[in-house]
C-alpha cells in the first residue's frame, strides 16, 4: 500500500480504510514530530500534538480535497494549529533537550561547539513570537516552500517573507548577544 500516492492513499482514508490511514501515519509521523518537536521544545508535548493532529485527519478526512493543498501541507497545517494553541494554554520559559542530545557527549572541540551553538539557537527561537517561530520552522526545518508556509499560515507569501525578516533579525540579535558580541 506504501506504493499509493498521498492522494490515493487519502482518498481510500475518506472511505474509512484503516489500513491506508496506518501507511500515512507512517509516512508522515517523523516530519510532523521533527516540526512539533522545534514549535514546542518538548518530545512529550510534541507526541500529544502528532497524535491529535492523525486523530484530527482520520475525523477530517472529507475535509481535506486533492487538488487544494498537498496533503503534507494540509498536515502541517493542523499540527501548526495544536501547537499554537497548545503553546497559548502554556508558555514555556525553557527548553528541554531532547533524550539523543542529553546523552551524546561531544568528542571534538567543534562538536561542543556546535552543541552549544544548536542550544543557543533553540533558546533564541523559544523566544520568538509564534508566527514567527513557525515560519522559521517550516522554511529552514522542515524545507516547506514559502509558498508552502504561507498556505499552512493562512498568509500570503509576502507576509511569510516579512515574519521571516523579523525573525531572522530577532535571531540574529539574540545570538549576538548571547555570544557576548
Amino acid at each position: 500500500m506504501s506504493e499509493l500516492s498521498d492522494e490515493q492513499l487519502m482518498q481510500r482514508v475518506q472511505q474509512g480504510d484503516q489500513q491506508a490511514f496506518k501507511t500515512l501515519v507512517n509516512q508522515h509521523l517523523a516530519p510532523l514530530y521533527r516540526f512539533t518537536r522545534r514549535l514546542l521544545g518538548s518530545d512529550s508535548e510534541a507526541e500529544d500534538i502528532v497524535q491529535d493532529t492523525f486523530l484530527r485527519v482520520w475525523d477530517r478526512a472529507n475535509q481535506w480535497q486533492a487538488g487544494q493543498a498537498k496533503l503534507s501541507t494540509w498536515m502541517h497545517s493542523i499540527a501548526h494549529n495544536l501547537c499554537i494553541d497548545s503553546h497559548r494554554r502554556k508558555k514555556f520559559d525553557t527548553v528541554e533537550l531532547s533524550e539523543t542530545e542529553e546523552l551524546s557527549i561531544p568528542t571534538e572541540q567543534s562538536d561542543l561547539h556546535r552543541l552549544e551553538l544548536s542550544d543557543q539557537v533553540e533558546k533564541a527561537l523559544s523566544v520568538l513570537p509564534d508566527r514567527q517561530r513557525s515560519a522559521v520552522v517550516m522554511c529552514y526545518y522542515q524545507g516547506f516552500s514559502n509558498q508552502e508556509a504561507a498556505e499552512m499560515l493562512d498568509i500570503n507569501v509576502s507576509a511569510l517573507e516579512s515574519l521571516l525578516a523579523r525573525a531572522r533579525r530577532t535571531l540574529r540579535q539574540q545570538l549576538q548577544a548571547s555570544s557576548g558580541e
